[in-house]
């Protein structure tokens, strides 16, 4: 694993993105995702739409995978 960001692709509402995402936020991001038994587009799709004006889906992620990993 690096700690430097990469670039990753989702589709978000039938269009391809890309995020800039640690290893280990994305291996954790995927793995929710799993545990949860919802594919990673929708998962990342549910946190786009809730997240505030301004602040970027990457920054987003990061946020949604730190605090499932609090609740534990």
């Amino acid at each position: 694993m690096t700690g430097r960001p990469q670039k990753r692709s989702l589709t978000l509402k039938g269009h391809r993105t890309s995020v800039s995402l640690e290893d280990a936020f994305w291996a954790e991001f995927r793995r929710i995702a799993a545990a949860e038994g919802r594919p990673i587009n929708a998962l990342a799709a549910e946190i786009d739409a809730a997240r505030a004006p301004g602040v970027g889906l990457a920054s987003a992620i990061r946020v949604f995978v730190l605090e499932r990993a609090r609740r534990t």
